[in-house]
């Protein structure tokens, strides 16, 4: 190019010379020669000058080859669950790179014919185009004449992008993209180019690179992009707002179609084919990656959080730390997709009915009627509040703000819904909504398949199933003082008494039971399966309160549990990932595990920079006494607080469980396990205000026990799940069996008569126990007995 124009400046300036030599204007014109001359040299060295300078890093430094050759983007990392399915992606930009084989060839050809068609022959630098753009732009002030950049060049644009600088910035930049582009070419194939462009390039709506437009646009992937597809999406590097195919359908097809006429120009197209691709439409399967959607809302959240810490104590080989959403990490978890899915519509089914039946319940009696206090602090504690506060506003303005009606989006169970109201009255409508919090684990390994932290993240992002989220547990805790019990020595068919106790060193407290049964007494597995409050009580009491804690804490509970006899009615807080730790060590022969979510971690070369597993702890219970609480467990379920998931739900899985109800019908739980899976549920209100006003509706049979019966009838309906939903826990050994061989329940005078004909082996010791002590307990009262009986 320099020589060309050499030859024709040269021979410019000897023709006005010598077209009339005799002029008496010779020496004007010799002197105007030298001037150009002058000019042309002087411009010629400032333009060498000046490369010289942005290629010697006077405006920015330059990556050499080698750093070319390691180039990094930034890659979002993904997050699948055990069966291999992606769940979602942490990113600030959206962007998954491919490898060239996995790209279908309809795009490289849609890409090439549109933006490069040159670009298998020139060196990262088409000149021929180049002086088209500068003779259209520059010198016949044509905008319409192209960019002129090759896809190499807007690689190198995409990857390290464009900065103004004081004087000069479009030729700077320019300089510098055909510098680093040249360079680029002596790093790369053709193949490694093309491919690191379709991995770098951004197409609208923080989608970066062609797989996450791919899977973005058409729920695809970039090697099945059909030919329509992928001029689409070709089409929207033009402007990728502007021909946007979701916000612009109108515009996105004409741009398609004018990438279809540039691949039938080039003959990647026969004209047939172009023709019949350009009359079909868009077809688009537009599916956003996000946070608040999608299944496992709130254990994506957890593992997000998790992996943070992680990437914070860790480096990469070169030093550095590892960062969640631009190194590209894969993240495996021990989420089951399929289990969660049927878990998930199991919620769905059972909240939205028992939110009907609540809102009914409460209707005209809402809380918030009788205290105000509710509003009042509910409204301090929400966002809006928070930020209004923050910019001065005093109180009476903020309550203005609050009871003037505006227009938002409310989450109903029949689907968002756009709505006038005021903010207040969107306090209201949130607190009467029953929450949930539903967790199944693998109880041998600890790996969490199923996890549901509230209804809706979106609108609830307070997760009920975080380690950090405690309710009380109601009688879900009963298991522990009867395991620990076992364990003091106390058998099975000690027969305990349900009569009321007065504990003096406690307040007075008198525990109650849900029914008069007070003249009546229970085996451990008759009184568990009828969930008998005054016989938890006293078996806590023969057992010793802090005998319990410390069972509790061996089994997995961490939270504080107070040193009163109330904690065998479940009063102490605790979370759901504690409960199932508890109940997994009744399924694991009397080792407790730890629960955990991520398995793997690799980096986006494919190798495994961090690994979990099964770690298993010390046996806290004897296998025996494991035995002895699953077999009492079942009687739980088959005839007792929880039979209605035998005779409403019509499950016929080997399972165990206990409900749980609180104070009030505060909160409702039920744990339940298969050989297989331990799962554990709970329902009630985030304000503990909002609750059922009768225990047959407020009861954890009621409330929380339909999730997992309707999860269960889903995996029960799934061949894949099999292996949990026809396992069975083994039988009994005799000399456990025969321990458990004794009636489950008997009033007073039943049990004295027992004891006077010893027709039955019935064992009283530690329990106001042994005849004379009957006697002497019951004194006249057993000849009454007596007598009222022979009556009947």
């Amino acid at each position: 190019m320099h020589s060309l124009l050499s030859h024709t400046f040269y021979t410019t300036m000897y023709n006005i010379i010598n077209r009339n030599k005799d002029a008496p204007t010779q020496p004007f014109k010799k002197k105007l020669l030298t001037l150009f001359i002058k000019v042309y040299f002087l411009t010629v060295l400032f333009i060498v000058l000046f490369i010289f300078s942005v290629k010697m890093g006077f405006y920015g430094k330059l990556p050499s080859v080698e750093e070319l050759k390691s180039i990094q983007n930034m890659e979002a990392s993904k997050v699948y669950s055990t069966d291999g399915e992606l769940l979602g992606k942490y990113y600030l930009q959206d962007r998954s790179a491919i490898a060239y084989e996995d790209i279908s060839k309809n795009i490289i050809n849609a890409l090439v014919a549109t933006e490069d068609a040159r670009f298998f022959e020139h060196n990262g630098v088409d000149y021929r185009s180049l002086v088209r753009v500068i003779i259209k732009t520059a010198i016949l002030q044509d905008r319409g004449g192209g960019g002129g950049s090759t896809i190499t060049q807007q690689l190198v644009k995409n990857i390290y992008g464009r900065r103004q600088y004081k004087h000069f910035s479009i030729p700077i930049t320019k300089i510098k993209e055909i510098l680093i582009a040249r360079r680029f070419e002596e790093a790369y194939s053709k193949e490694d180019i093309i491919t690191l462009y379709l991995n770098t390039v951004p197409f609208g709506d923080n989608a970066f690179g062609i797989e996450s437009a791919a899977n973005r646009f058409f729920s695809t992937n970039a090697k099945n992009l059909t030919v329509p597809q992928s001029a689409v999406l070709v089409g929207m590097l033009k402007a990728n707002y502007s021909y946007n195919p979701r916000l612009f359908p109108d515009k996105a097809r004409f741009r398609r179609n004018v990438v279809i006429n540039q691949m039938m120009k080039y003959e990647y197209l026969a004209k047939e084919e172009a023709t019949e691709y350009k009359n079909e439409l868009l077809a688009l399967k537009y599916k956003k990656v996000s946070h608040q959607e999608g299944i496992a809302t709130y254990f994506r959240e957890q593992v997000r959080q998790r992996a943070l810490k992680w990437c914070a104590a860790n480096t990469k080989a070169n030093g550095s730390q590892y960062n969640l959403y631009t190194d590209g990490l894969i993240i495996h978890t021990t989420l089951d997709a399929r289990m969660q899915r049927h878990a998930e519509k199991a919620m769905k089914t059972h909240m939205t009915n028992l939110q009907k039946v609540f809102d009914s319940h409460i209707k005209t009696k809402e809380p918030w009627r009788t205290n105000k206090n509710i509003l009042e602090s509910a409204m301090r504690q929400s966002q809006r509040y928070e930020k209004i506060k923050n910019e001065g506003a005093t109180e009476e303005e903020i309550n203005q703000v609050f009871n003037t009606k505006v227009s938002m989006d409310i989450f109903t169970w029949q689907g968002e819904k756009e709505v006038q109201i005021t903010p207040m009255d969107s306090i209201k409508h949130y607190l009467s909504f029953l929450n949930t919090g539903f967790m199944a684990l693998d109880p041998k390994t600890g790996q969490i398949k199923v996890w549901i932290g509230g209804i809706n993240f979106k609108y609830f992002q307070y997760d009920h199933v975080n380690y950090t989220t405690k309710r009380q547990v109601g009688s879900t805790f009963k298991p522990i003082v009867y395991a620990a019990a076992i364990e003091k020595g106390i058998a099975p068919c000690d027969y305990i008494s349900a009569q009321k106790t007065t504990y003096e060193n406690f307040d007075n407290w008198t525990p109650s039971n849900g029914e008069d049964n007070y003249n009546m007494k229970y085996s451990m597995k008759g009184a568990l399966s009828k969930s008998v409050n005054t016989v938890a009580v006293n078996l806590i009491d023969k057992t010793g309160i802090n005998n319990v804690i410390q069972l509790a804490a061996k089994m997995g509970v961490e939270s504080d549990l107070p040193s009163v006899p109330s904690l065998a009615l479940g009063t102490a807080n605790v979370s759901v990932s504690e409960l199932a730790t508890v109940y997994s060590t009744f399924i694991n022969h009397g080792a407790p595990i730890q629960p955990y979510t991520i398995v793997a971690i690799e980096n986006k070369e494919g190798e495994i920079v961090y690994e979990n597993g099964f770690k298993p702890k010390e046996q806290v219970l004897r296998e025996e006494t494991c035995d002895l609480m699953i077999n009492m467990m079942k009687s739980v379920v088959n005839h007792g607080t929880a039979s209605r998931i035998r005779w409403k739900y019509g499950l016929k899985n080997d399972l165990i469980g206990k409900t749980g109800t609180t104070q009030g019908n505060t909160d409702g739980w039920f744990a339940s396990a298969t050989p297989h899976l331990v799962m554990i549920s709970w329902v009630g209100a985030d304000n503990p205000n909002y609750k059922f006003r009768t225990t047959n509706l407020g009861q954890g049979a009621n409330m929380a026990l339909p999730i997992t019966a309707l999860f269960l009838k889903n995996i029960n309906n799934d061949p894949e799940l099999s292996f949990v939903t026809k396992a069975k826990f083994p039988l009994l050994l005799d000399s456990l069996a025969e321990q458990m061989d004794c009636i489950p329940e008997m009033d007073d005078a039943t049990f004295m008569e027992k004891i006077f004909r010893k027709k039955d082996k019935v064992i009283t010791k530690d329990f106001g126990d042994s005849l004379e002590i009957e006697k002497k307990n019951f004194g006249d009262r057993i000849k009454g007995l007596f007598k009222k009986k022979k009556k009947n």
